[in-house]
């Protein structure tokens, strides 16, 4: 089993009703155990920036997949909530992303773990930092170093998600 860290997004619809609906996607699968979520942050949309601000959080989950079989899980649960991939960094039901898998560092074309954009997103680091605020990343940077350099992005914490 290897503890794996989710990030978990929506800014379509009922965003907080989508993420409570991809955790309860996941729990169902005997292979991931939900340890703890962050609280959710309210945020600004990243790259396109004209569409709807996002909810973000993230989740500790223990697991028994691989890396692919766990990447293979989240699309699937995407594309059950909806999830459509007509513009890059565009609007979206739910937007599920490994971010940490134990301590592998994976650079295949279709999976970086490390996630290769979390150092520089505060909606990834913030949540996180709630989980883990001692956290040092497999490339020796500690999580809260990390979360200064980019605090002038806009974030909000909101609430504890509900699942």
């Amino acid at each position: 089993m290897e503890i794996t860290y989710l990030s978990l997004g929506s800014n379509i619809g009922n965003r907080q009703q989508h993420i409570a609906a991809a955790l309860k996607k996941m729990s169902e699968n005997n292979r991931i155990t939900i340890l703890r979520v962050a609280p959710i942050y309210e945020t600004a949309p990243w790259g396109n920036e004209n569409q709807d601000w996002f909810l973000n959080t993230v989740a500790e989950i223990e697991t028994s997949l691989t890396p692919q079989e766990l990447l293979e899980q989240l699309s699937n649960i995407e594309t059950a909530l909806g999830r459509t991939r007509e513009q890059h960094w565009g609007p979206r039901t739910i937007d599920l992303d490994i971010l940490l898998y134990g301590q592998e560092q994976i650079n295949l074309p279709n999976l970086q773990i490390p996630h290769p954009r979390m150092t520089q997103r505060a909606f990834v680091l913030a949540p996180l930092a709630d989980l883990c605020p001692d956290m040092i990343l497999p490339d020796g940077q500690n999580i809260n170093t990390l979360l200064k350099k980019v605090a002038t992005q806009e974030l909000k914490k909101i609430q504890k998600p509900t699942s």
